[in-house]
């Protein structure tokens, strides 16, 4: 006898909100409706092996079907079947407690109403205009029951005949939905989400190409793996297993993994899983969104920040949990301290294995460093206890390719490149070729020097200076090698204010004009061996420039305006630089020491004048004295306006002015186009 009634909902408008709110996310009716079949299978079969199912399980496998004409999907099992009651029970009573109020206030967030009132079934209703249900349970002396509702409260319930146990759901697809008629589409979504099902899921039957046509076999299309390798024991997967799930996982990418980690928990919660270290690119976020999450081999998502810290996010694989809190459309987590405890421990795994692996084999955690060092630098800017870990099997990598641990580099360099003030010097270079150079002086100094050249090195430099006592990490070119390491006061510039005077002005005016780049003239006492000229820039504001430019906004934006600046030194020490001197004091001496004396005399008169003003009130000044004031100032202007002409004359002259600054660029790598052009031809002349 047919029965009919109302879905027990106390608010009629729970289908518009499963139509309408779910329409962005409404494929994933088929994850759902694949899962409940599969929750009827496995059911059964625990019943049989408990001894409560005594007959015969048969052929388990779900069957996924389409028919275009008549506009149907259908989703079949042999699994445990429902009775008129349960029914009743499972589809008609929808346990909405104040369902009126709940809905209203959630209507614009389809998926926690989904989660919150068990409606994994009534997801049908986004792509169906109508749904049946034929069931025939396991029960003995039970009636197949046929029900029926096309989307509204009332539905139908009748007694009907079906020769197999098990659930047919019959979904009639409308007229919005059509594409979950096309065979491609179902074959997709049930490879994105039901892949690793634990129980066979077949969508019609394997095809072959025959007399210039693909037609079916015999044999069914299994979609799925029932047994993926992260539900196996370690013990019995072999590197040629982890390396086909993995190419399982991501079809699409040419790398091989460089490691992997099983993860297998049952306390204090369940997890299982396998975690791949991907060839790591430059660009971290093209790397994301790789961690796939299931829930019983139930594809759930592959955005994984609540589960796993942001920076374990740039690892592959596969996370599966069912203690994770899921609700039934298990797309969106909940909040729970759960997560916060499987996201510390798959740090802490994550770690632990690198520890073994590093122990392990040195040399091959040396090869793969280069490519792993970016996600472990992530790690340690990002969690200290990450950090904690990660320092026992960190390398640091100099310009000789050569690796060593924090505490081996300490040891190697203390003795050489602790300066004067007790303070333990890294030196680095960020480009080998650009600074060559410049290695090349520290190494004639016995210091080593590391290569830092990685898109977070300069993150992570201030947190090994922080984290590191009394250390500092200075590039090589960012001051004359004397100055790198000060081990005793330097030697003092042996020229006059004259001669200081003129060597600043004469390379003044040959500085190039760069755009955004300034250059400082600083003068140097240093060995007759290291070169006249050359180019160095400050380590402060180089760093703040580089994160700058990494952030790409924010409080470090204010760096990122400013222009380069950079320091020309000059070796007074060098015999070019001695011989400049003379030759330049030769020519400009009569024109220049007549200037001199002027300028010498006005600012007499100028501080003299100033003097007597110390106690004086600004009112108190003469007029006239304030004018001489003035007068004064504009003449030393003007005189040294005079000398500066006489020393950009000279050096205009000189070739070898110029010559030494290009060098020095070019030694810098910034000498390009028309100035690279013009050192080649003065390099000819002056041959």
């Amino acid at each position: 006898m047919a029965k009919k009634g109302n879905i027990g909902v106390t608010s009629d408008n729970i289908f518009p909100v499963i139509k309408k709110f779910l329409y962005s996310d409404h494929e994933i009716f088929l994850r759902e409706l694949v899962s409940n079949a599969v929750d009827a299978t496995q059911k059964l079969k625990t019943l049989a092996s408990v001894g409560e199912f005594k007959g015969e399980l048969g052929d388990l496998t779900i069957r996924v079907s389409i028919d275009p004409k008549k506009k149907t999907l259908t989703i079949s099992d042999s699994g445990i079947g429902m009775t008129a009651e349960e029914i009743d029970q499972y589809i008609n009573q929808i346990a909405l407690s104040s369902a009126e109020e709940f809905v209203e206030k959630y209507k614009n967030d389809a998926q926690a109403i989904i989660g919150h009132f068990g409606l994994g079934f009534y997801s049908a209703f986004m792509v169906a205009e109508k749904v049946e249900i034929f069931t025939q349970s396991y029960k003995e002396g039970t009636t197949a029951q046929h029900w029926t509702c096309k989307g509204d409260p009332e539905y139908k319930l009748e007694d009907t005949i079906k020769a197999d146990r098990g659930t047919d759901i019959v979904l009639h697809i409308d007229e919005e939905s059509k594409e979950f008629l096309e065979e491609s589409r179902i074959e997709e979504l049930l490879k994105k989400y039901c892949k690793f099902l634990p129980v066979p899921i077949a969508f019609g039957k394997k095809k072959e190409w025959k007399d210039g046509k693909y037609i079916d076999t015999d044999e069914d299309n299994i979609i799925n793996d029932t047994n993926p390798a992260w539900v196996r024991k370690p013990a019995d997967l072999t590197d040629e297993d982890y390396s086909k799930f993995y190419r399982d996982l991501y079809p699409m990418q040419m790398d091989e993994p460089l490691f992997h980690i099983h993860l297998n928990v049952d306390y204090p919660f369940n997890l299982t899983g396998i975690l791949y270290f991907p060839k790591i690119k430059n660009n971290i976020d093209i790397q994301r969104n790789k961690i796939q999450l299931y829930c019983n081999q139930v594809y759930v998502t592959d955005h994984v920040e609540n589960i796993v810290p942001e920076y374990l996010t740039l690892l592959h694989g596969v996370i599966d949990s069912p203690d994770i809190p899921l609700n039934v459309s298990r797309s969106y987590l909940q909040a729970d301290g759960n997560v916060k405890k499987i996201s510390g421990h798959i740090t802490k795994k994550v770690a632990d294995r690198l520890h073994e692996i590093f122990k392990a084999d040195r040399e091959q955690f040396e090869q793969k460093w280069d490519d792993v060092k970016l996600f472990i630098q992530y790690g340690m800017l990002s969690d200290d206890k990450f950090y904690e870990r990660a320092e026992k099997f960190t390398l640091l990598k100099n310009v000789d390719d050569k690796y060593f641990t924090f505490e081996e580099y300490k040891e190697l360099v203390k003795s050489n490149q602790t300066d004067k003030n007790g303070d333990l010097i890294y030196l680095y270079a960020n480009d080998k070729n650009a600074q060559y150079t410049y290695i090349e002086a520290a190494k004639s100094k016995g210091y080593d020097v590391l290569i830092l050249d990685g898109q977070l090195d300069v993150h992570a430099i201030s947190q090994l200076e922080q984290k590191f006592e009394k250390t500092r990490f200075v590039r090589v070119d960012g001051d004359v090698i004397d100055k790198l390491i000060e081990k005793e006061v330097t030697q003092q510039v042996n020229l006059t204010d004259v001669q200081r005077q003129a060597v600043t002005s004469i390379f003044n005016s040959q500085l190039p004009k760069m755009d955004k780049t300034n250059f400082i003239v600083t003068l140097e006492q240093l060995s007759p061996d290291s070169n006249p000229v050359f180019i160095t820039q400050n380590e402060f504001m180089r760093r703040m420039k580089d994160m700058s430019a990494m952030q790409g906004g924010g409080m470090m934006s204010f760096y990122g305006e400013m222009p380069d600046s950079y320091n020309l030194v000059v070796n007074t020490g060098h015999p070019l630089i001695e011989k400049l001197v003379k030759d330049e004091s030769a020519a400009t001496e009569a024109r220049i020491i007549p200037l001199r004396a002027e300028y010498e005399e006005t600012s007499s008169k100028l501080n003299a004048l100033r003097d007597s003003h110390k106690d004086k009130k600004e009112e108190e000044i003469p007029t006239a004295e304030k004018d001489e004031i003035s007068d004064l100032t504009k003449k030393l202007e003007e005189i040294s306006d005079k000398e500066k002409t006489i020393y950009k004359a000279y050096a205009d002259g000189n070739k070898q002015i110029s010559q030494l600054i290009d060098l020095a660029l070019l030694a810098n790598n910034m000498l390009k186009g028309e100035p690279l052009a013009k050192f080649v031809k003065r390099s000819i002349e002056l041959m």
